[in-house]
């Protein structure tokens, strides 16, 4: 994802209400999140929907790479080998 550009990506909620279809265009164009703030502070932040899965699919694949790495922890891994020949045995049936 395109990181957020201070001078251009960040519009209070009065200038989003005023401008919905061009902010969409914009974050669908640059491919930049837009940050809307409200009274000062920052309030929400619209994605464009491909981003926006991209994002939840990195996160999926965190969170296994961190559920695989409490089961090694607990004692669940398998050794390299015997991870190997399973996976293999199970491809020749």
């Amino acid at each position: 994802m395109n990181r957020v550009s201070l001078r251009q990506d960040i519009r209070p909620l009065s200038e989003f209400r005023s401008h919905v279809a061009a902010f969409i265009q914009q974050v669908r164009g640059n491919r930049r999140p837009l940050v809307i703030t409200h009274r000062g502070k920052s309030a929400a932040v619209l994605l464009d929907v491909a981003q926006y899965e991209e994002l939840l699919d990195q996160l999926e694949l965190l969170q296994d790479i961190q559920a695989g790495e409490r089961q090694v922890e607990s004692g669940l891994g398998v050794v390299h080998g015997k991870a190997r020949d399973h996976v293999l045995g199970s491809l020749k049936k």
